[in-house]
């Protein structure tokens, strides 16, 4: 067992650090306020290769995994640039098409997805469906050489910066079970019958949420990913690699409070001494930064797990919910030490405060993880 980082990785952080410190958080900030983009950022990361350390060599990626990809968020989330679409597109629809698409399907999407030309939304939420994958009711009939997709999706992020989105729908119905059999397909967002309605959330991001509507889009058939009616399985190839750069992501948006915190904390000075010297700051600072770097050892472990093949589901929804929660306490207590300042939107806190609540929610629940964790990690019986 070594926790001493390789090189390469530390070569990595400092490469990501690096290109993030030429935008940082004002650009972050100023993107989200007036409406437009960080296609600067993302062609500067697909350009340097990072948006591609996951994908596979023979496709023009790094030949990494979910823990190089992992760094990649987190190092951006610490520069004050947490972006929702490193969830998404490479960690999600890269990992799936990567391990389920067709030899001509990997050779289509995965070189742009190595370069970042090409960016993929996800679609399995719906208004009715909640958590429950068998109760999907986007549906997609086959018609000759396409099928053709009718439905609903909600809360798709990143849908106006993305060209296609990764669906998950309703094929069928198993006889034995009732429950839904579902297929992922590749869908073009610019397709006839595809519309776009922007949901208002009070978060600052960039990265905007939608509501899709499918009405009769024909999908061509060859865009079928995987198996039909074997998608939730391959969903979960997914799944995983979700969970574990949310996780990052979390981790950077703590590392970028408390730094500021203690920043602020060692050269604000109040009766003469630095106030970051009176434990009454300083100890739930260090209490903050304990919790941090335990989430960040649990993301760290899940990441290696999915690499090598082991079981990560369990690790990937512990890394999940700990730095959702950590990243949560760190932002708090930064914004506490700073006082009234903390609220302002010179220092930059503040303003991360929806998205780091966002993920305590999504991309799943906290309490559709302690049902994991109460089910498999301690062999309770399923409550739902």
């Amino acid at each position: 067992m070594d926790f001493q980082e390789a090189e390469e990785h530390a070569l990595l952080r400092q490469a990501v650090a690096k290109l993030a410190a030429e935008y940082g958080h004002q650009a972050f900030t100023a993107a989200a306020r007036q409406g437009t983009k960080l296609d600067e950022l993302w062609r500067a990361l697909g350009e340097a290769g990072l948006l591609g350390v996951a994908v596979p060599e023979e496709f023009g990626g790094g030949g990494g995994g979910i823990v190089e990809l992992a760094i990649v968020c987190e190092e951006l989330a610490a520069a004050g640039c947490p972006l929702l679409l490193l969830i998404v597109s490479p960690a999600i629809c890269a990992s799936i098409i990567a391990r389920c698409g067709t030899p001509e399907q990997q050779r289509r999407w995965l070189p742009r997805f190595a370069t970042g030309e090409l960016t993929m939304a996800f679609a399995i939420t719906e208004p009715d469906a909640g958590s429950n994958s068998h109760r999907i009711s986007v549906q997609a009939r086959r018609d000759g050489d396409v099928y053709r997709l009718s439905g609903t999706k909600y809360f798709i992020s990143g849908c106006d910066q993305a060209e296609a989105v990764l669906v998950v729908a309703r094929t069928g119905t198993d006889p034995a079970t009732g429950r839904a059999q579902l297929s992922l397909f590749v869908v073009d967002l610019a397709a006839p019958g595809v519309s776009l309605a922007p949901i208002p959330v009070e978060i600052c991001s960039p990265e905007k949420q939608f509501t899709v509507y499918l009405d009769d889009v024909a999908v061509p058939a060859d865009h079928l990913v995987g198996t039909e009616h074997q998608g939730l399985r391959q969903v979960f190839v997914g799944l995983n690699p979700e969970r574990i750069t949310a996780a990052a992501l979390s981790v950077g948006i703590g590392r970028y409070a408390l730094e500021k915190a203690a920043a602020y904390a060692r050269e604000r000075r109040v009766w003469d001494v630095p106030i970051g010297s009176h434990q009454g700051l300083a100890h739930p600072l260090a209490e903050a930064k304990v919790h941090l770097e335990l989430a960040r050892l649990m993301m760290q472990r899940a990441a290696w797990c999915y690499d090598h093949g082991v079981e990560a589901g369990e690790w990937a929804n512990m890394a999940k919910l700990a730095a959702a929660d950590a990243s949560l306490e760190c932002l708090d207590r930064a914004i506490q030490t700073h006082g009234g300042l903390g609220l302002t939107r010179d220092v930059g806190l503040a303003d991360l405060w929806g998205l780091a609540r966002l993920l305590k929610t999504a991309p799943v629940s906290r309490e559709m993880v302690l049902n994991f964790v109460a089910q498999h990690s301690l062999g309770l019986p399923r409550s739902y």
